[in-house]
């Protein structure tokens, strides 16, 4: 269990402004934006609070925490916010409906309302959408417990998921036909995604669909008059940051087998909330190359943000204060003491730490370290701590602490999982432990992502930590916001609650689940009123999604890696399913949760149709701790990782409800390359493979120009010596395990896709294995390459087909089709 401590508040409770600008210029705080208030009045711990109330349910008649209310009716109808798109409400609607008002429908009429055109797009003809009242549902008072200091995060314990490795089966409750909803619902994009309040509490933004591309729409809270502000056709807007009346973003893919990825987007933008001021401030990957992030805000500060970019010196990344208006530069790191991969800088915008290495070049492990600091924006650096070559237990800065002299660091010393530990400058050394979990990273896992994701407030102070364990929680240093979030736990039991307060009394709530798509409220703190605002799915419920079950993978060698199982919800015990093993991409990425990824949403595709599907993680997983990372490296590719791939597989038939001979292994990226890999070492188990946007040759994938991974010297070093543990040019390592190199040995029903424009795994790799295998006379069976189409399909179009048609190969092969034979 993930352990907070008592003296945290006194440590983080203001922390302002840090900056973790790393080489790659991506701010050390990924989520930033994502939640609340700065001015956290303390609530006294006899104080009772009002417990929030759902829109559209039932009043619960037992005692609020212990009592389920009633569901919501449900609401028919869809909504996609386009700008041309039609704009529709439910059948019969009523104040109950919890339905967003302002969604009116007419044929050919109804316009998103705006008085500027998006930007990206010519100014478009628009017509006003009259607001409609929506109903309010006053609150009941209920005392809320604060969340104590000391606590263990969550109220799951360990003791529950991960600490056992036995299959929790569905209890079955009811023999009501189920019919599964077309594939589209099951693949089609959210309608919003990354719903976040503006600083004043007056908008919402959020991420829609615009013709193929996501791009950001604005909602006016006052009058419920939403307005396209974007229009990008080519890229999606991955990510945006409110910074006053601004909003701020990057563009990139949101769908590809391992997450959102900048890709040749990247970029950095601007436009205001009514959809004025549009500019590009950066230009992408693409265009530019050398790209800058946004690395921090400053306080009281809405024209100005504080950037990261290396644009003086490809080594070393400088940080600059960015004018959103007119999108000018001012360096603040004129005098660079060495080759800074990370910059800290305090509540004033002064940057106070700085990371840094002896040799880029270098492979991390080689390179030497030194921490510097400075009292001031006048005052001399001086190193505080230097780490020698090949030293193991280093740390690495993280943030600035409330007191603007400490500052809390990353580090693994003495511990497997990374912890966030505060570092006492005064003293030297480190001092207390922060946040800490026997199986998670709550600091920089193995690929230098935070695992407890930082949270925020709209100042830019550090309130809190959002930790993706087996599932979501959030602890909050501040007790207003422990309270407030504890209470809004309680009505949506079971379900993760994100909570974003802004300057002003409104609160934007996220309520999410693995069988609930996120769902957007508007808590009003004066009047304690909670209204739904935005559902982001209005066609999947519990009823269509199945439960995303934790269990602890135990492999052949002894490591515990935590691992998904997901069940169809009509599963009765003593079945035997077909089931589908999916393997997840990277491999270096934490690439599914319990709220999602690409093998999720796979998952809930087959659940829906009666599979079983197991989603292992596996050795070289980041966000595990060291030993399951490293356990990947030095020639594990293709042999200990495979292996991890069967022991999932053997698990789920031990379990009892996976059909031993009636398995598939399915997977895109490395997860397509550990498809056709199984298909090879661990034949027979698996009697087909499903392998997406897949590496057949490795020396090939690692030198050829037609991808972009022989650009990268560093990674392509890393792949060759580190991962597949190849010295010098001797490349017989990575030709044992290349699938195109053994297709002569590959046994089983095989279904291939590609992307044409894939430069992260060309064609050239898809075309290779299809080669070898028409040499052996084992052409695949299917063979699926869609036009205009990368590391990951992005057209709905596409999505559909390649589900429709997985569906059709699986049933003819281990599904009900099979058993007809």
């Amino acid at each position: 269990m993930a352990v907070v401590h008592r003296h945290v508040p006194a440590v983080l409770g203001q922390v302002q402004g840090d900056v973790a600008a790393q080489a790659t210029g991506r701010s050390g705080d990924e989520d930033g934006r994502a939640h609340g208030r700065g001015e956290g009045v303390a609530t006294p711990r006899n104080q009772k609070i009002e417990a929030p109330i759902i829109p559209g349910r039932h009043r619960p008649k037992r005692e609020w925490g212990r009592g389920r209310p009633s569901p919501r009716p449900p609401v028919r109808g869809q909504v996609r916010l386009g700008v041309n798109a039609e704009l529709r409400r439910p059948q019969n609607p009523s104040p109950q409906s919890g339905y967003l008002p302002w969604l009116l429908s007419k044929p050919g009429g109804w316009r998103h309302h705006a008085d500027a055109p998006p930007f990206g797009r010519p100014r478009a003809r628009t017509t006003q959408v009259p607001p409609r009242k929506h109903m309010n549902i006053k609150l009941t008072k209920r005392a809320i417990a604060l969340l104590g200091m000391s606590a263990v995060l969550g109220a799951t314990p360990l003791t529950g998921a991960w600490a056992q490795t036995q299959a929790v089966l569905p209890d079955v409750t009811t023999n009501v036909p189920f019919q599964p909803l077309p594939v589209k619902a099951y693949v089609d994009y959210p309608l919003y995604q990354q719903g976040s309040l503006s600083p004043d509490g007056k908008k919402l933004a959020a991420l829609a669909p615009v013709g193929e591309k996501r791009n950001i729409v604005v909602l006016d809270l006052d009058t419920m008059k939403p307005r396209v502000v974007t229009n990008f056709t080519e890229y999606d807007v991955v990510q945006f940051n409110w910074v006053g009346d601004y909003l701020v973003f990057s563009l990139g893919t949101l769908d590809t087998p391992t997450g959102p990825d900048f890709g040749e987007g990247g970029g950095l933008f601007v436009v205001k909330a009514d959809g004025s001021g549009g500019r590009q401030l950066h230009p992408t990957v693409r265009e530019a190359g050398r790209q800058i992030r946004v690395a921090g805000r400053l306080p009281n500060n809405t024209e100005e943000i504080i950037v990261s970019g290396s644009l003086r010196d490809a080594r070393a990344p400088d940080l600059y204060r960015l004018n959103l208006s007119n999108g000018k530069k001012e360096l603040l790191t004129f005098k660079q003491p060495g080759l800074v991969t990370r910059w800290l800088v305090d509540e004033s915008g002064v940057p106070r730490v700085a990371t840094v290495v002896d040799d880029r070049e270098l492979m991390p492990e080689e390179q030497q370290v030194s921490v510097l600091y400075r009292d001031s924006a006048d005052a001399e650096w001086r190193v505080i701590k230097k780490f020698d070559k090949g030293e193991k237990e280093r740390w690495t800065p993280i943030a600035m602490a409330d007191n603007n002299q400490d500052f809390i660091v990353s580090t693994a010393k003495g511990r497997d999982t990374s912890a966030l530990v505060r570092f006492d400058v005064a003293k030297g050394d480190l001092s207390d432990v922060v946040a800490a979990h026997p199986r998670y990273d709550m600091g920089l896992d193995s690929m230098g992502d935070l695992g407890a994701s930082l949270v925020r407030d709209s100042d830019g102070k550090l309130v809190g930590l959002s930790i993706r364990d087996e599932k979501l929680q959030t602890v909050f240093f501040n007790e207003r916001y422990a309270a407030l979030h504890a209470g809004l736990e309680r009505a949506f039991p079971g379900k993760a609650v994100i909570l974003q307060r802004t300057k002003s009394d409104r609160s934007l709530v996220t309520v999410v689940s693995d069988r609930q798509p996120a769902t957007y409220y508007l808590f009003d703190e004066k009047t304690r009123r909670l209204k739904e605002l935005l559902r982001t799915n209005e066609s999947l419920n519990e009823r269509h999604l199945a439960e995303v079950r934790p269990f602890l993978l135990k492999t052949r060698d002894g490591l515990e890696i935590p691992s998904y199982y997901v069940l169809p919800n009509s599963y009765q015990p003593g079945q035997k399913l077909p089931t589908v093993v999916h393997i997840h991409g990277g491999p270096f990425a934490r690439a599914d949760t319990w709220l999602g990824g690409t093998g999720i949403r796979e998952a809930q595709v087959l659940a829906s149709r009666g599979y079983a599907v197991v989603i292992p993680n596996f050795r070289v997983t980041p966000g595990f701790g060291k030993k399951i990372f490293e356990a990947g490296k030095k020639g594990a590719y293709g042999r200990q990782m495979s292996e991890d791939h069967e022991d999932a597989a053997q698990w789920a038939v031990q379990q009892g409800f996976a059909d031993a001979s009636r398995m598939c292994i399915s997977g895109a990226s490395y997860g397509g390359y550990a498809s056709l890999w199984a298909m090879i070492k661990s034949k027979p188990m698996f009697k087909c493979a499903v392998a997406g946007l897949v590496v057949s040759d490795l020396q090939t994938q690692l030198t050829s120009m037609s991808g972009d991974t022989a650009y990268n010297r560093q990674g392509q070093r890393s792949w060759k010596e580190e991962i597949l543990g190849i010295k010098g040019d001797d490349w017989t390592k990575a030709h044992e395990v290349s699938p195109a190199r053994h297709g002569d040995k590959f046994e089983g029903a095989l279904f291939m896709y590609a992307g044409r424009d894939d430069i992260r795994t060309p064609l050239q790799q898809t075309t290779m294995m299809v080669d070898a295998l028409k040499r052996a006379g084992k052409a695949p069976e299917v063979l699926m390459i869609k036009d205009k189409e990368g590391h990951g399909y992005g057209k709905l179009e596409n999505r559909v087909d390649l589900y429709e048609q997985m569906l059709a190969f699986l049933d003819k092969h281990i599904g009900p089709g099979s058993q007809k034979k």
